[in-house]
C-alpha cells in the first residue's frame, strides 16, 4: 500500500514538471550513464553541456520565483531595492578602490626597483667603459665595483685571448652581440644585468648576476623581490600540461608527474624579510612585471622575465612621501574613513527610520483597505507626521468617511429611485390604458418620459356620448411636475364629470372655457406660484360633428386636412398662475380623414448638435409624409426622428403626442 502511494506521489510530481524539468531530469541520468560507461568522451561532454544549461534555466526561473514571494512585501523590496542601489555599488567602489590601490602600490614598488636597476645598468656601462680604457687594471676594476655590484664578472679582450675576472668564471663572449650596448640576460638559469663597449684599445663587458639580496638591496626596506623562472625541462606526456608556482623550489627541472614549476631564478636564496606591519590594514602586496631579456647563447633571441614583489603599504608610502608625510597620510586617511564610516551610519540609520515609516503606513493603508473590503468604514489610520505618506494616510481616512456618507447616500438614493419607481408606475396607470371605442373619432396618445416620471400629461374620456381629449405639459420635470399634472388630470376629470352632471340636470351644455377656468382657479388655490402648466382641451360631438376647444397657452396643435395643416387657435394664457385668468373657446367640424396632432415642448425644442431646434416645420413635414399611416407608426416616426435629431440617448424633455383622426 506504501509503495503504491509513494509511485502514484512520483507519478503526480513527473506530471506536474515542466518540459524544461523534463529534459533537465533525462540530461543528467544520460550524463550519469555516460559518466560511468564512456567517460571522457565526446557525447558526455555534449550531454553535460545540455544538462549545465538547463539546470542553469532552471535555477534562474527558481531564484526569480523567490525573489518575487521575497519581494512581495513592501519592506523586502525597499531592502533589495537599497542592497542594489546602496549597498552593492559601494561594495564594488570599495572593491575598485582596493584594487586599484594594491596595483598602485605593486606597480609603485616595481617602478622603484626598476628605476634603481636601470641606474645600476647604467653605472655597469661606466664600468665597462674604464674597463676599455684600462684593460690591465680588470683586477682592480673588479675589486673595487664587487661591493656594488657582488658577483660581478668583468670580460676585455677577444674570445681566445680574453682576460677574465674572477680567473674562475665560467663565461664567454656571447655571438652577434651589438656593440655599445646594455641589458639584461638569461644564463644557465640565472638572470643577469650586463654591458658591452668596444672602446679604442679593447672591449670589455661588464656582467653581474641579479640575486634575490641584489634585487632587494635596491630598494632597501621595501621588500623582497626576485625574478621568477620558469622550468626548461622536458615535461612528461600530458593532455594538458599544468604550471605550478613554487617560490620555494631549489632547483629547475622537471616535477615527477611533468608539471611545469617557478622558482627564483638561480635557485633559491633566503627571502628579505617584510618590515612589520604598522596596523590591520598595512597588506601584503605582490605583484610583478616583465622585464625584456636576451638569451646569453644566442642573443637575437628574446623573453620576457617576471620580476615577482612582495611589499606592504607602509613602507612603499614611507618610500614615496616625505619624512612623516606617511603618518600625517594615514592620519588623514583614518580621518576621512571615520568620517565616511559616520556618515554611512547616519545614512543607514536614516534609511532604516524612513524605510519603517514608509512600509509602516503602507501596511496601515493595507489593512485599512482590507477593512473597508469588508465594508467597515469607520476605520480610521494613524497619522505621524507631515509628510506626503501623512497626507496619504489622510487622505484613506477622508476618503474611507467619504465612502460611509456616499454609502448612506446611495442607500438613500436607492430607496428614492425605488419610490420613484412605484410613482412611475402609479402614473402609468394615470395614463389612458387603451384608446375609447368611439365611433366618429380615433384617438391615440403616448409619452416618453425624460426622467423616470413625467410632467406631460394626456387624457380622453368619453361623457354623455361625447369624447374629451386634453394634453398638457408641466412647467419643470421629475417628482414635482409629475405630482402636478397627477393633480391635473385629478381636477380635470373632477370637473369633466360636474360638467356632465349640470348637463344632464339643466341641459346646459359642455363649455370648455367654463372647465379650465375652473381648473385654473383649484391649480392656482392648491399649488404654488410658481407652478403653472400649459393645457389644451377639446370635447368633439359626433352628431354635431364639431370639436369645441379651449387652449390655455400650450403649443398649437395643427389639423392635416387634404394635404394642408392648420394649427388652431390660443385662447387663453397658462393655467395655475393667474387666479382669473380669462379663457374662450373655439370650434372646428371636422370632416372625413382630418387629422389633429397635440405635441409638447418636448417634440419640437430639442437641438442637435449644433444648436439648431427639430422645429414645428420639421414635425409638420414629418407627419404629413407619414398621414396615412397607422397613428401608432405615425407617434413611433416621430419620436425616432427626435431621437436621431438631438444624437443622445438621453431625452432633453418629456415628449408627448395625442392624435385624434375624423373617420
Amino acid at each position: 500500500m506504501n509503495f503504491s502511494i509513494q509511485t502514484f506521489l512520483k507519478q503526480v510530481r513527473w506530471k506536474r514538471a515542466g518540459k524544461v524539468e523534463k529534459a533537465f531530469a533525462v540530461a543528467l541520468v544520460l550524463y550519469l550513464v555516460l559518466r560511468f560507461a564512456w567517460p571522457d568522451s565526446g557525447p558526455e561532454g555534449f550531454v553535460a553541456f545540455a544538462a549545465f544549461v538547463l539546470g542553469a534555466w532552471i535555477a534562474l526561473r527558481l531564484l526569480r520565483t523567490g525573489l518575487r514571494k521575497l519581494t512581495w512585501r513592501l519592506r523586502n523590496r525597499l531592502m533589495v531595492a537599497y542592497l542594489f542601489i546602496a549597498v552593492l555599488p559601494i561594495l564594488l567602489v570599495l572593491t575598485l578602490v582596493g584594487l586599484g590601490a594594491y596595483m598602485l602600490a605593486g606597480q609603485i614598488a616595481v617602478y622603484l626597483v626598476r628605476s634603481e636597476l636601470d641606474r645600476r645598468v647604467t653605472a655597469l656601462q661606466a664600468v665597462a667603459e674604464d674597463l676599455s680604457v684600462s684593460p690591465g687594471a680588470i683586477q682592480r676594476i673588479g675589486e673595487t665595483q664587487q661591493v656594488r655590484f657582488p658577483g660581478v664578472i668583468l670580460l676585455t679582450g677577444e674570445d681566445e685571448a680574453a682576460q677574465k675576472w674572477p680567473l674562475d668564471a665560467d663565461v664567454s663572449w656571447p655571438p652577434r652581440l651589438p656593440a655599445n650596448s646594455s641589458g639584461f640576460a638569461s644564463r644557465e638559469g640565472r638572470y643577469y644585468a650586463w654591458a658591452n663597449v668596444v672602446g679604442e684599445k679593447k672591449r670589455a663587458m661588464a656582467l653581474t648576476p641579479l640575486t634575490r639580496p641584489f634585487l632587494s638591496g635596491l630598494a632597501p626596506g621595501l621588500g623582497d623581490f626576485y625574478f621568477l623562472q620558469r622550468d626548461l625541462g622536458e615535461p612528461q606526456a600530458a593532455s594538458q600540461p599544468k604550471i605550478k608556482v613554487s617560490a620555494g623550489s631549489t632547483k629547475l627541472g622537471a616535477g615527477q608527474d611533468g608539471e611545469f614549476r617557478f622558482s627564483p631564478a638561480g635557485g633559491f636564496a633566503q627571502q628579505t624579510p617584510l618590515p612589520p606591519p604598522v596596523n590591520r590594514f598595512d597588506v601584503d602586496v605582490r605583484w610583478g612585471s616583465f622585464i625584456r631579456t636576451v638569451n646569453w647563447a644566442d642573443p637575437r633571441k628574446s623573453e620576457a622575465a617576471l620580476l615577482a614583489v612582495h611589499t606592504r603599504v607602509s613602507p612603499i608610502l614611507a618610500a614615496i612621501l616625505s619624512q612623516g608625510g606617511d603618518e600625517l597620510v594615514l592620519t588623514v586617511f583614518y580621518i576621512v574613513a571615520a568620517a565616511f564610516l559616520v556618515v554611512a551610519v547616519a545614512g543607514l540609520m536614516i534609511g532604516i527610520s524612513m524605510s519603517r515609516s514608509i512600509t509602516g503606513a503602507v501596511h496601515s493603508l493595507y489593512q485599512g483597505t482590507e477593512r473597508v473590503v469588508r465594508g467597515d468604514f469607520s476605520h480610521l489610520i494613524q497619522v505621524k507626521g507631515r509628510d506626503q505618506i501623512a497626507e496619504l494616510s489622510t487622505s484613506f481616512n477622508t476618503m474611507t468617511q467619504n465612502l460611509e456618507r456616499l454609502l448612506a447616500v446611495a442607500k438613500e438614493k436607492e430607496r428614492i429611485e425605488a419610490e420613484i419607481e412605484i410613482a412611475r408606475g402609479v402614473q402609468d396607470q394615470l395614463y389612458p390604458k387603451a384608446p375609447p371605442v368611439f365611433e366618429g373619432l380615433k384617438v391615440l396618445g403616448m409619452c416618453a418620459p425624460a426622467r423616470m416620471v413625467s410632467g406631460d400629461y394626456y387624457d380622453y374620456q368619453l361623457v354623455d356620448g361625447k369624447l374629451a381629449i386634453a394634453i398638457g405639459d408641466v412647467a419643470g420635470k421629475g417628482i414635482s411636475a409629475a405630482l402636478l399634472m397627477a393633480t391635473i388630470q385629478a381636477a380635470m376629470r373632477m370637473e369633466l364629470r360636474a360638467s356632465a352632471d349640470l348637463s344632464s340636470m339643466n341641459g346646459l351644455r359642455f363649455s370648455t372655457a367654463r372647465m379650465v377656468s375652473e381648473l385654473n382657479q383649484q391649480l392656482h388655490a392648491t399649488t404654488s406660484a410658481e407652478k403653472y402648466a400649459t393645457f389644451f382641451f377639446a370635447i368633439y360631438d359626433q352628431a354635431t360633428g364639431l370639436m369645441t376647444y379651449t387652449n390655455a397657452g400650450h403649443l398649437q396643435p395643427v389639423l392635416f386636412r387634404d394635404g394642408a395643416a392648420t394649427p388652431l387657435d390660443v385662447n387663453g394664457t397658462v393655467v395655475g398662475a393667474f387666479p382669473f385668468s380669462k379663457y374662450e373657446e373655439s370650434k372646428v367640424a371636422l370632416r372625413s380623414g382630418d387629422l389633429l396632432v397635440c405635441y409638447t415642448d418636448g417634440i419640437t425644442e430639442p437641438e442637435n448638435e449644433y444648436g439648431e431646434m427639430f422645429g414645428e416645420e420639421r414635425l409638420i413635414e414629418l407627419v404629413a409624409k407619414n398621414a396615412d399611416r397607422d397613428e401608432a407608426q405615425i407617434i413611433e416616426s416621430v419620436m425616432e426622428s427626435v431621437r436621431q435629431w438631438t444624437g443622445d440617448p438621453e431625452l432633453f424633455d418629456d415628449m408627448t403626442v395625442l392624435l385624434a383622426r375624423k373617420k
